[in-house]
């Protein structure tokens, strides 16, 4: 049982409820409306085992990082309840049941698969060498809605509204992430580790995520106009602009403003997409 839950928490599967609403989104809007059975199943494979990869190579390139960290040495492979060849099985895992789901849907999402796998090894390392680390975690979930597009048009053509999705993920993400940075201030800098919290300090780093989050809400606004200009989607523009509000407001909470408010953001942009398509 312990192993069971020594898994679950090393892959944090309830931090797919991020991840999840944002590939749906991009499907839904690329569809206009619920796509076949199949190919939404295999697209939900695919986020599900490209975020399982994702989530578990950070934490193996983190591990000598975490270790010396108060706030995560009881992380799974730090404190040593999951192994380096267990934690390496899962992301094998994950890799293996999204480049499988990336075959089954199109040659165009097969051919580009490799790319998200890149971005998942390098952004760890970013924090390394520069404090436009955010952007990299900010990178690697805008690449879920364009995912979720490109997976039901196969094409690059006109994807200019995945885009603005993707945009609006990019900013939303990279600006939370300075928010969660925000707990490990001292110790980022007492170790030489790049944020920008510990380059500009907090005060100057939440008002670069309150920018990050404005710019998140005028891309969905953008979005809004440009494809839907109905009236519940736009109530729902307004939910989630009050929801990266109140977001910025409780960033002193990180646990409310990272987790419980950031779902439900993410669900918003997916009801968001589904008004926008089904009602007036």
């Amino acid at each position: 049982m312990n192993s069971i839950k020594n898994y679950s928490n090393f892959v944090k599967f309830e931090h797919t409820l991020f991840s999840l609403p944002m590939i749906l989104a991009g499907t839904f809007l690329a569809w206009g409306g619920l796509p076949n059975l199949k190919l939404l199943l295999l697209i939900i494979l695919a986020g599900t085992g490209a975020r399982t990869a994702a989530l578990a190579i950070n934490r193996i390139l983190d591990r000598k990082i975490d270790v010396l960290n108060p706030r995560t040495k009881d992380r799974e492979l730090p404190s040593g309840k999951l192994s380096l060849a267990k934690a390496s099985a899962v992301t094998i895992a994950g890799l293996v049941l999204y480049f499988a789901a990336a075959y089954k849907i199109c040659d165009l999402v097969l051919y580009l698969s490799p790319i998200p796998l890149v971005v998942f090894i390098v952004y760890p390392l970013m924090k390394r060498f520069t404090w436009l680390c955010h952007f990299g975690v900010g990178l690697g979930l805008a690449l879920a809605p364009l995912g979720g597009w490109v997976a039901v048009t196969c094409s690059l053509h006109s994807i200019y509204p995945g885009v603005l999705l993707a945009l609006f993920t990019l900013f939303w993400v990279s600006g939370f992430d300075i928010i969660y940075a925000t707990m490990d201030e001292a110790f980022d800098r007492e170790q030489g580790i790049y944020s920008i919290v510990a380059r500009f300090g907090r005060g100057t780093a939440l008002y670069i995520s309150s920018l990050l989050h404005q710019a998140a809400f005028f891309s969905i606004a953008f979005l809004y106009f440009l494809m839907f200009k109905t009236i519940v989607a736009g109530i729902m523009v307004a939910i989630i602009g009050i929801l990266l509000f109140l977001e910025q407001r409780k960033s002193a909470n990180v646990d409310l403003a990272f987790f419980k408010i950031n779902i439900l953001v993410g669900f918003s942009v997916f009801l968001f997409v589904l008004a926008g398509i089904y009602l007036p």
